[in-house]
């Protein structure tokens, strides 16, 4: 969700709250939850065993460098356990850069890119088993990966590529596009010590992009420059919270990226939704985004991020409409339906960013850089904080991914998205870490019903 939320904060039923999944915030609730304390929680199932429909990948019991955490509240981390059948690559990757497997660089303006954003760090797990997944199995042409820059660059002098090169070269050789979300500054270019806002200087990060592209050169389609900006804890500053801040910051960084090369799509970062505005911890993100329009944010992008998790209603759900859900009389988890607000949907908070930003520029697009739904099925219990996962049973999940892949792409406003998640299942650390619900491969690496449905599901162009 994105680097994915940890936060639930739920204020009241008349106040509005953050929550944490996959880079999502939560909107109001009736029931007040954190991720420290949980008054609602939803019922243990007895664990459900899923055969694999298509065979495990393979996670390599390699040991993880101590790393700035691929996203918040997951930790990089061994797997717990290893799948029993490897996957076996069904095809040999290509040798000549990619072209043959599948890369289409520039990207076409009237393609639609159907994505996910995989775990990215090489040293956990085996790239060639995850890049022939994704382009073989799966069937998609994009993955997203998060590059934390502290991670590369933990002091001035240290550099540790090491942790994406292995999956940098392996979507390349398997002609899958790669969008990364360059996040994070690491503390010895602020001054408060801190990694969780941008440089005191941003040429430091432009210098950073310019030193990125010019490693991984020809392997790179897209940049997503930051992560949801309208949580402080995402992008601390001595100012607060202010969207024409953001937007200065992008500008020097579509300036670096496009003199590099000019066809790489710069994607402006995208928001968190939430029901919560105090502008200074927290931005609603409606708000957020008209400050940044006014700004002058379609000037410095290609395509204009955006982040949404369902929670435990479909893709095809307005806000206003969850009393007449299917599930609405028996969820467990009640703010959807007790206490609407925009925030829940994913309908209402992608229709209304396109009809803000088309107000505008007609012709721009979104590009949604995270998206999924949560599944505790087969495991004890959710994580904290995240109990419309226990709502979303297996096959809910397969198919509100494959109706909201759909929906997006008959939209005509979205141009590229990005599923959370392929891997974090198996290797995040078990069923208590924030991530592994929304995987769609399971804590022993064996594939969930998600799988096998967008491995089926038609991907028109």
């Amino acid at each position: 969700m994105k680097r994915l939320v940890t936060l639930l904060l739920l204020l009241s039923v008349a106040a509005f709250a953050l929550v944490a999944c996959g880079g999502e915030e939560a909107p109001p609730a009736e029931e007040v939850i954190d991720t420290e304390t949980v008054t609602t929680t939803a019922p243990a199932e007895e664990p459900v065993t899923e055969e694999a429909t298509l065979p495990p990948p393979v996670v390599d019991d390699v040991p993880t460098p101590t790393l700035a955490p691929d996203a918040p509240g997951g930790d990089e981390q061994e797997p717990e356990a290893q799948p029993e059948e490897p996957l076996q690559p069904e095809a040999e990757p290509g040798t000549d850069g990619g072209a043959d497997e599948g890369v289409v660089f520039p990207w076409p303006e009237d393609r639609f890119g159907y994505g996910i954003q995989i775990h990215g760090n090489a040293t956990v797990g085996d790239p060639v088993a995850t890049m022939d997944a994704v382009a073989n199995q799966l069937g998609l042409d994009w993955i997203k990966v998060q590059v934390e820059w502290p991670a590369v660059h933990p002091s001035p002098d240290a550099e540790q590529w090491f942790i994406y090169d292995g999956v940098m070269d392996q979507a390349f050789n398997y002609g899958v596009n790669v969008m990364l979300s360059v996040v994070g500054a690491p503390a010895w270019t602020r001054a408060s010590g801190t990694e969780n806002g941008p440089p005191d200087d941003y040429a430091e990060y432009y210098a950073f992009l310019e030193e990125l592209l010019t490693r991984y050169e020809g392997k790179v389609q897209a940049i997503e420059v930051w992560n949801e900006q309208n949580l402080d804890r995402e992008w601390q500053t001595g100012s607060g919270l202010v969207p024409a801040q953001y937007v200065e910051f992008l500008s020097g960084a579509y300036e670096t990226i496009k003199a590099h090369n000019s066809d790489i799509i710069v994607i402006s970062g995208a928001l968190s939704p939430t029901g919560v505005h105090d502008g200074i911890t927290v931005y609603d993100d409606f708000l957020y985004m008209d400050g940044l329009l006014e700004a002058g944010l379609l000037d410095y992008t290609d395509c204009v991020g955006a982040h949404h998790n369902g929670y435990n209603i479909g893709p095809d759900v307005a806000f206003d409409q969850t009393g007449s859900a299917p599930d609405a009389a028996t969820a467990s988890f009640r703010g959807p339906f007790d206490n609407p607000h925009h925030s829940w949907s994913f309908k209402t908070t992608l229709d209304t960013y396109a009809e803000k930003v088309r107000a505008i520029d007609p012709e721009m697009k979104l590009c949604v850089t995270e998206f999924g739904w949560a599944s505790s099925e087969g495991y004890d219990a959710p994580p904290e904080g995240f109990g419309f996962a226990a709502d979303n049973t297996l096959e809910e999940q397969a198919t509100y991914i494959v109706d909201a892949y759909q929906q997006m792409r008959e939209s005509g406003y979205v141009w590229l998205t990005f599923l959370f998640n392929f891997d974090y299942g198996n290797k995040s650390g078990g069923p208590s870490n924030d991530n592994v619900p929304y995987s769609i491969i399971d804590v022993n690496g064996v594939p969930r019903p998600a799988f096998g449905a967008i491995s089926a599901m038609e991907k028109t162009p």
